[in-house]
């Protein structure tokens, strides 16, 4: 077991977005993947394009367009971009206005369970949404319109 917090990116009228951060890590999950494609030449504009849906997502909301369907009917998982691209960027989409990025990369396989690591980050963002389903109902976890408001580090 891990322990994680959700970390806060950016608070905004529109769109709060948060990313998970391991406790054992110094980096958060979004930094993790800007880290390994931001001077990236070969996926240079895969990971611009992604930046680009981040920004006007946190300026406009997080409409349902800007994301393919990812994970199971159940969760809330989705990916970033919805457009053709190598890059797959995995998020928890609440609802319009809060979205939690997790971690990604390079999609070589028909679907992301085919890659052991891009399943790993799916399966991360799934148990969270389960974690956080749970703290709603015991009361640890408040979900507003535009925010979640939990002091909890959770056990993944």
């Amino acid at each position: 077991m891990s322990e994680v917090e959700l970390y806060l990116i950016q608070e905004g009228e529109n769109c709060t977005i948060y990313t998970l951060q391991f406790l054992r890590d110094s980096e958060s999950e979004f930094e993790k993947f800007v880290s390994k494609f931001i001077g990236s030449a070969e996926y240079r504009e895969d990971y611009t394009r992604i930046a680009a849906f981040i920004s006007r997502i946190a300026r406009s909301g997080a409409s349902e367009r800007y994301f393919r369907p990812e994970g199971r009917l159940s969760d809330s998982v989705v990916a970033l971009p919805v457009t053709i691209s190598k890059l797959r960027l995995y998020c928890l989409r609440l609802s319009d206005k809060i979205l939690i990025l997790g971690n990604g990369g390079v999609k070589s396989t028909r679907t992301y369970e085919e890659d052991s690591t891009l399943k790993g980050y799916v399966m991360t963002l799934q148990n969270f949404e389960r974690l956080l389903k749970e703290g709603l109902t015991d009361g640890s976890v408040i979900l507003t319109e535009t925010a979640i408001e939990t002091d909890n580090i959770f056990e993944l």
